[in-house]
């Protein structure tokens, strides 16, 4: 009789936590937390705000968490980025309009988000943005340029390491993975500090881990990642 080998496998029963100021580890970010907190309590019209920094520094999450406070008062919202088809419509109803991913707007979406500005300047509403760069260095029309950079312009700060291992640790209890140390110490010393990067990698290595019918180790991570480069090469 030929014996039947089953895989563990986990389940995916933990949701993804909605992004939200309270679940965002500010840091050096403090000041443009505020801003964006105080900018969701307000029906004033306002400068345009505008935040900057590399992949994984939160970015995203702060704008998604404006919105849902906006949304959560009762006041819509409109999301624009890069990949947003045209034309760009912003809703009757809405009080704040968000660009994200300024960076990578081609040639008619530059059109659309100027013409966007035009539009929130007409109807009283807010406009948040953000990019990689600060809105001088932007590849961008000279208008739109300009726009962006009218208001409070805010750079980023990736976390430092107490605090990503902080975050990388409470969403792993939190997924109920059980995450070695000396695991987030390899992870924060040979991969990008892109929190959302580190996790999808820690969920990966978590399924490896019960497939495989082992603890979660540096060597396993590493044998993870050699399988999956062979599986990947052509």
């Amino acid at each position: 009789m030929t014996a039947v080998v089953m895989e563990q496998l986990p389940l995916a029963i933990v949701p993804e936590p909605q992004p939200s100021f309270d679940n965002f580890l500010a840091g050096a970010n403090a000041a443009a937390v505020d801003d964006l907190r105080a900018l969701a309590c307000t029906s004033l019209p306002s400068p345009p705000v505008y935040l900057w920094g590399p992949a994984g520094c939160g970015k995203t999450h702060l704008l998604r968490a404006l919105v849902r406070r906006c949304e959560g008062a009762a006041q819509g919202a409109a999301w624009f980025d890069a990949a947003t088809p045209l034309p760009w419509h912003i809703a009757p109803g809405c009080a704040l309009a968000v660009i994200d991913r300024c960076d990578a707007l081609g040639e008619a979406a530059q059109h659309a988000a100027f013409a966007l500005f035009v539009e929130a300047a007409d109807r009283g509403l807010q406009v948040a943005a953000a990019g990689r760069l600060p809105p001088v260095d932007l590849a961008l029309r000279d208008d739109l340029r300009t726009r962006l950079g009218w208001g409070p312009v805010y750079a980023l700060q990736p976390l430092d390491d107490e605090l990503t291992r902080a975050a990388l640790l409470g969403e792993a209890w939190r997924r109920g993975i059980a995450l070695p140390d000396e695991v987030v110490t390899h992870l924060l010393t040979h991969f990008p500090r892109d929190l959302g990067h580190l996790m999808h990698l820690i969920d990966r290595l978590d399924r490896y881990a019960l497939a495989q019918g082992r603890r979660l180790t540096v060597p396993l991570l590493r044998r993870m990642l050699a399988d999956q480069a062979v599986e990947a090469a052509p």
